[in-house]
């Protein structure tokens, strides 16, 4: 599997760039990464094993085949990761949802981790982190970290945006990791938001400054 996968599709290109206009309403970027997330939950499942099922059609018996949503788990990184979860549950319903609660420290930049839920027998089930930024990849790593101590079967890492900086601190830390992402934007500023970005995105979700 490619570490980094560049989602380019002209549907997610196009809420993309409706989404970082300065005058979108928080309904409007609300709606839009709804209807984005779920448009790039089609990509991140996209090599998803698939196992065989006997079903029955209208006309005959016959073999399909599905994936185990209820082994696959939603780990948004609270709080703007919680704007990137419903579009995928809208995708796979049967998927469970863990939650990590992190926030930057405004003087070191480091991840500080407030909050940990996962569900049981993790080394059973397949996680897809969600964050829509992957900006200086501090909260990222820390939350990877942290996830891999439960042993699950796999990880990936979804965001809306990232920046050379962030792909090189998870690659770095986790080679392991692919990164699945909307756009790769120039880098970081001297506060350490992605430019041209979009904003702080958990203000931008949620109407708050």
């Amino acid at each position: 599997m490619k570490k980094l996968i560049h989602i380019t599709h002209p549907l997610v290109q196009h809420k993309l760039a409706l989404m970082r206009q300065k005058d979108a309403s928080t309904k409007t970027f609300r709606t839009l990464l709804h209807e984005l997330s779920a448009l790039m939950a089609y990509e991140v499942t996209r090599d998803m094993p698939l196992h065989a099922v006997e079903i029955e059609t209208p006309l005959e018996t016959t073999t399909a085949y599905m994936i185990d949503g209820k082994k696959m788990v939603f780990v948004p990184i609270l709080r703007a990761g919680l704007g990137f979860l419903d579009g995928m549950l809208h995708v796979v319903p049967g998927a469970r949802v863990g939650h990590i609660g992190l926030y930057r420290d405004p003087e070191t930049l480091e991840a500080v981790e407030y909050f940990f839920k996962m569900p049981s027998n993790m080394q059973e089930r397949d996680v897809i982190l969600l964050d829509p930024m992957l900006a200086t990849g501090n909260s990222a790593v820390a939350a990877i970290d942290k996830i891999k101590a439960l042993r699950p079967k796999s990880i990936r890492f979804v965001c809306l945006l990232t920046c050379p900086e962030g792909i090189a601190a998870v690659h770095n830390k986790h080679p392991d990791v692919p990164i699945y992402t909307a756009a790769i934007d120039r880098g970081l500023n001297a506060h350490s938001y992605i430019v041209p970005g979009l904003g702080d995105a958990g203000d931008r979700i949620f109407g708050t400054r």
